[in-house]
Protein backbone atom coordinates (compact mmCIF):
# COMPACT_ATOMS: atom_id res chain seq x y z
CA UNK A 1 0.00 0.00 0.00
CA UNK A 2 1.14 3.77 -1.07
CA UNK A 3 0.00 6.81 -0.01
CA UNK A 4 -0.72 9.52 -2.14
CA UNK A 5 -0.44 13.72 -1.62
CA UNK A 6 -3.34 15.16 -4.14
CA UNK A 7 -3.04 18.95 -3.61
CA UNK A 8 -6.59 20.22 -4.31
CA UNK A 9 -6.12 23.93 -3.73
CA UNK A 10 -3.61 26.02 -1.69
CA UNK A 11 -5.79 25.60 1.56
CA UNK A 12 -6.85 21.66 0.89
CA UNK A 13 -4.44 18.42 1.13
CA UNK A 14 -6.00 14.93 0.80
CA UNK A 15 -4.58 11.97 1.44
CA UNK A 16 -5.28 8.93 0.09
CA UNK A 17 -4.23 5.40 0.50
CA UNK A 18 -4.48 3.18 -1.92
CA UNK A 19 -2.61 -0.25 -4.06
CA UNK A 20 0.50 0.56 -6.27
CA UNK A 21 -1.48 -0.75 -8.79
CA UNK A 22 -3.89 2.10 -9.26
CA UNK A 23 -1.81 4.58 -8.13
CA UNK A 24 0.12 5.38 -11.35
CA UNK A 25 -3.46 5.54 -13.17
CA UNK A 26 -4.83 7.55 -10.25
CA UNK A 27 -1.32 10.07 -10.96
CA UNK A 28 -1.32 10.72 -13.92
CA UNK A 29 -5.07 11.67 -14.57
CA UNK A 30 -4.61 14.07 -11.85
CA UNK A 31 -1.15 15.27 -14.04
CA UNK A 32 -3.52 15.75 -17.17
CA UNK A 33 -6.25 17.51 -15.12
CA UNK A 34 -3.51 19.76 -13.63
CA UNK A 35 -1.93 20.67 -16.85
CA UNK A 36 -5.17 21.18 -18.76
CA UNK A 37 -6.11 23.70 -15.86
CA UNK A 38 -3.06 25.36 -16.21
CA UNK A 39 -3.50 25.89 -19.99
CA UNK A 40 -6.91 27.56 -20.08
CA UNK A 41 -6.12 30.04 -17.22
CA UNK A 42 -3.02 30.62 -19.14
CA UNK A 43 -5.23 31.32 -22.36
CA UNK A 44 -8.02 33.30 -20.25
CA UNK A 45 -5.79 35.55 -18.79
CA UNK A 46 -5.13 37.29 -21.71
CA UNK A 47 -8.39 38.94 -22.70
CA UNK A 48 -8.71 40.96 -26.24
CA UNK A 49 -10.73 44.44 -25.79
CA UNK A 50 -14.10 44.23 -27.31
CA UNK A 51 -15.43 47.17 -29.88
CA UNK A 52 -17.34 49.71 -27.90
CA UNK A 53 -14.66 49.46 -24.79
CA UNK A 54 -12.73 51.02 -23.08
CA UNK A 55 -9.46 51.02 -24.83
CA UNK A 56 -7.23 49.65 -21.58
CA UNK A 57 -4.81 51.61 -20.00
CA UNK A 58 -1.40 51.04 -19.14
CA UNK A 59 1.87 52.89 -18.43
CA UNK A 60 5.16 52.02 -19.94
CA UNK A 61 9.21 53.12 -21.33
CA UNK A 62 8.80 53.81 -25.20
CA UNK A 63 11.21 55.74 -27.62
CA UNK A 64 9.90 59.04 -26.75
CA UNK A 65 9.79 58.29 -22.96
CA UNK A 66 7.87 57.03 -20.46
CA UNK A 67 4.24 56.72 -21.97
CA UNK A 68 0.56 56.09 -20.23
CA UNK A 69 -1.63 54.86 -22.98
CA UNK A 70 -3.72 56.24 -24.32
CA UNK A 71 -4.28 59.17 -21.59
CA UNK A 72 -1.47 60.94 -23.06
CA UNK A 73 -2.76 61.21 -26.52
CA UNK A 74 -5.63 63.35 -25.11
CA UNK A 75 -8.41 63.96 -27.09
CA UNK A 76 -6.95 62.24 -30.56
CA UNK A 77 -7.40 59.24 -32.42
CA UNK A 78 -5.23 56.58 -31.40
CA UNK A 79 -4.06 53.44 -33.15
CA UNK A 80 -1.91 50.87 -31.45
CA UNK A 81 0.14 48.63 -33.63
CA UNK A 82 1.83 45.35 -31.85
CA UNK A 83 4.66 43.98 -33.56
CA UNK A 84 6.11 40.05 -33.16
CA UNK A 85 9.90 41.68 -33.23
CA UNK A 86 12.09 44.31 -33.64
CA UNK A 87 15.21 44.32 -36.57
CA UNK A 88 12.59 41.87 -38.64
CA UNK A 89 11.76 42.16 -42.55
CA UNK A 90 8.08 42.64 -42.19
CA UNK A 91 8.17 44.52 -38.87
CA UNK A 92 10.65 46.97 -40.45
CA UNK A 93 8.98 47.53 -43.74
CA UNK A 94 5.63 48.29 -41.75
CA UNK A 95 7.35 51.06 -39.56
CA UNK A 96 8.54 52.54 -42.87
CA UNK A 97 5.69 52.30 -44.34
CA UNK A 98 4.01 54.16 -41.12
CA UNK A 99 6.89 56.63 -40.96
CA UNK A 100 5.82 57.44 -44.87
CA UNK A 101 2.43 57.67 -44.32
CA UNK A 102 2.91 60.30 -40.42
CA UNK A 103 1.45 63.34 -42.56
CA UNK A 104 -1.49 61.32 -43.33
CA UNK A 105 -2.54 60.49 -39.90
CA UNK A 106 -1.36 63.94 -38.81
CA UNK A 107 -4.31 65.16 -41.02
CA UNK A 108 -6.41 62.77 -39.62
CA UNK A 109 -6.17 64.09 -36.26
CA UNK A 110 -4.00 60.43 -35.53
CA UNK A 111 -1.71 59.21 -33.37
CA UNK A 112 0.41 56.72 -33.44
CA UNK A 113 1.93 54.03 -31.11
CA UNK A 114 3.96 50.98 -31.62
CA UNK A 115 4.53 47.99 -29.11
CA UNK A 116 6.19 44.54 -29.01
CA UNK A 117 7.62 42.77 -25.98
CA UNK A 118 11.55 43.88 -26.84
CA UNK A 119 13.54 45.91 -24.47
CA UNK A 120 13.65 49.67 -25.15
CA UNK A 121 17.56 49.72 -25.96
CA UNK A 122 16.94 47.16 -29.01
CA UNK A 123 13.87 49.63 -29.46
CA UNK A 124 16.23 52.29 -29.88
CA UNK A 125 18.49 50.69 -31.90
CA UNK A 126 16.27 49.49 -34.40
CA UNK A 127 14.37 52.88 -34.57
CA UNK A 128 18.30 54.39 -35.82
CA UNK A 129 18.64 51.21 -37.87
CA UNK A 130 14.95 52.26 -40.01
CA UNK A 131 15.96 56.01 -40.14
CA UNK A 132 18.88 55.49 -42.34
CA UNK A 133 17.84 53.43 -44.76
CA UNK A 134 16.39 54.93 -48.18
CA UNK A 135 12.92 52.38 -48.26
CA UNK A 136 11.92 52.53 -51.94
CA UNK A 137 13.15 55.35 -53.18
CA UNK A 138 11.45 58.19 -50.36
CA UNK A 139 14.56 59.18 -49.25
CA UNK A 140 15.23 58.81 -45.03
CA UNK A 141 12.45 58.77 -43.06
CA UNK A 142 12.24 60.23 -39.48
CA UNK A 143 9.97 58.10 -36.94
CA UNK A 144 8.38 60.23 -34.85
CA UNK A 145 5.64 57.85 -33.11
CA UNK A 146 7.03 56.29 -30.34
CA UNK A 147 8.03 52.13 -30.09
CA UNK A 148 6.88 51.11 -26.67
CA UNK A 149 8.83 48.31 -24.48
CA UNK A 150 6.77 45.38 -23.02
CA UNK A 151 9.64 43.08 -21.95
CA UNK A 152 7.01 42.01 -19.16
CA UNK A 153 4.40 41.57 -21.62
CA UNK A 154 1.68 43.39 -19.20
CA UNK A 155 0.14 45.64 -22.08
CA UNK A 156 0.54 42.38 -24.67
CA UNK A 157 -2.04 40.56 -22.17
CA UNK A 158 -3.91 43.37 -21.46
CA UNK A 159 -5.24 44.40 -25.42
CA UNK A 160 -4.60 40.05 -26.31
CA UNK A 161 -1.78 40.64 -28.34
CA UNK A 162 0.11 36.66 -26.84
CA UNK A 163 -2.00 34.31 -29.33
CA UNK A 164 -0.76 31.58 -27.24
CA UNK A 165 -1.11 29.00 -30.39
CA UNK A 166 1.56 30.87 -32.51
CA UNK A 167 3.91 32.31 -29.97
CA UNK A 168 3.85 32.74 -25.85
CA UNK A 169 6.42 35.68 -26.04
CA UNK A 170 5.86 37.61 -29.04
CA UNK A 171 3.23 39.62 -30.08
CA UNK A 172 0.55 38.69 -32.97
CA UNK A 173 0.03 42.10 -35.66
CA UNK A 174 -2.83 43.78 -33.99
CA UNK A 175 -3.98 46.73 -34.84
CA UNK A 176 -6.51 48.96 -32.35
CA UNK A 177 -8.15 51.70 -32.96
CA UNK A 178 -8.93 53.96 -30.61
CA UNK A 179 -11.38 57.42 -31.11
CA UNK A 180 -11.05 60.74 -29.25
CA UNK A 181 -13.12 58.82 -25.86
CA UNK A 182 -10.87 56.41 -25.89
CA UNK A 183 -13.64 53.86 -27.31
CA UNK A 184 -11.77 50.88 -28.93
CA UNK A 185 -13.94 51.42 -32.37
CA UNK A 186 -11.74 48.49 -34.86
CA UNK A 187 -9.60 45.54 -33.65
CA UNK A 188 -7.94 43.31 -36.23
CA UNK A 189 -5.26 41.13 -35.80
CA UNK A 190 -2.77 39.32 -38.91
CA UNK A 191 -0.18 36.71 -39.16
CA UNK A 192 3.28 37.17 -38.33
CA UNK A 193 4.25 36.06 -42.07
CA UNK A 194 2.26 38.80 -43.63
CA UNK A 195 2.58 42.65 -43.82
CA UNK A 196 -0.72 44.80 -43.00
CA UNK A 197 -2.36 46.93 -45.57
CA UNK A 198 -1.49 50.63 -44.26
CA UNK A 199 -3.22 52.15 -46.66
CA UNK A 200 -6.63 50.47 -45.61
CA UNK A 201 -5.44 51.36 -41.89
CA UNK A 202 -6.10 55.32 -43.09
CA UNK A 203 -8.98 54.31 -45.00
CA UNK A 204 -10.61 52.84 -41.97
CA UNK A 205 -10.24 55.86 -39.91
CA UNK A 206 -11.53 57.85 -42.65
CA UNK A 207 -14.95 56.12 -42.74
CA UNK A 208 -14.80 56.03 -38.98
CA UNK A 209 -14.73 59.79 -38.49
CA UNK A 210 -17.29 59.75 -41.59
CA UNK A 211 -19.83 58.10 -39.97
CA UNK A 212 -18.91 60.14 -36.92
CA UNK A 213 -19.42 63.35 -37.91
CA UNK A 214 -22.03 62.24 -40.75
CA UNK A 215 -24.22 59.75 -39.18
CA UNK A 216 -24.19 57.73 -42.23
CA UNK A 217 -23.02 54.51 -42.91
CA UNK A 218 -19.67 53.34 -45.22
CA UNK A 219 -20.74 50.74 -48.73
CA UNK A 220 -18.21 47.77 -49.16
CA UNK A 221 -15.08 48.95 -50.65
CA UNK A 222 -15.78 52.78 -49.83
CA UNK A 223 -12.90 55.18 -50.34
CA UNK A 224 -12.87 58.72 -48.71
CA UNK A 225 -14.53 61.09 -50.84
CA UNK A 226 -17.67 58.48 -52.18
CA UNK A 227 -21.06 58.26 -51.95
CA UNK A 228 -22.04 57.27 -48.42
CA UNK A 229 -25.19 55.10 -47.35
CA UNK A 230 -28.28 56.17 -45.11
CA UNK A 231 -29.55 53.81 -42.32
CA UNK A 232 -32.53 54.78 -42.89
CA UNK A 233 -35.52 55.91 -45.98
CA UNK A 234 -33.98 59.46 -46.46
CA UNK A 235 -37.80 61.26 -47.15
CA UNK A 236 -41.22 61.26 -47.26
CA UNK A 237 -43.71 62.28 -50.14
CA UNK A 238 -44.85 64.78 -47.94
CA UNK A 239 -41.07 66.14 -47.42
CA UNK A 240 -40.05 65.71 -51.19
CA UNK A 241 -43.35 67.59 -52.50
CA UNK A 242 -41.94 70.33 -50.08
CA UNK A 243 -38.72 70.32 -50.89
CA UNK A 244 -38.39 68.43 -54.73
CA UNK A 245 -34.56 69.43 -54.68
CA UNK A 246 -34.07 65.94 -51.88
CA UNK A 247 -34.81 63.73 -55.02
CA UNK A 248 -31.31 64.64 -55.98
CA UNK A 249 -29.43 64.07 -52.98
CA UNK A 250 -30.49 60.48 -52.41
CA UNK A 251 -30.51 57.46 -54.42
CA UNK A 252 -31.13 54.10 -53.72
CA UNK A 253 -30.17 50.35 -54.98
CA UNK A 254 -33.07 48.26 -53.91
CA UNK A 255 -35.60 48.58 -51.43
CA UNK A 256 -33.51 48.80 -48.53
CA UNK A 257 -30.28 50.60 -49.91
CA UNK A 258 -30.25 54.53 -49.73
CA UNK A 259 -27.36 56.35 -50.84
CA UNK A 260 -26.41 59.71 -50.50
CA UNK A 261 -24.60 61.91 -52.54
CA UNK A 262 -21.35 63.29 -51.47
CA UNK A 263 -20.75 66.91 -53.03
CA UNK A 264 -18.11 66.96 -54.92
Amino acid sequence: MQTLYVCISNHTLIFIIMKTSILKTVSLTILSAVLFTGSSFSQSSSKIPLIGAKAPSFTASSTNGKIQFPDDFGDKWKILFSHPQDFTPVCSSELLELAHLQSDFDKLGVKIAIISTDNLEQHKMWVAHLEEIDYKGRGLQKIDFPVIEDEKKTASRLYGMLHEPVSTNKDIRGVFIIDPKNTVRSVNFYPMEVGRNLDEIVRLVEALQTVDQQKVLTPANWENGQDVMVPYYPYTKEQLAANPELKDEYYNMGNRMWFKKVEK
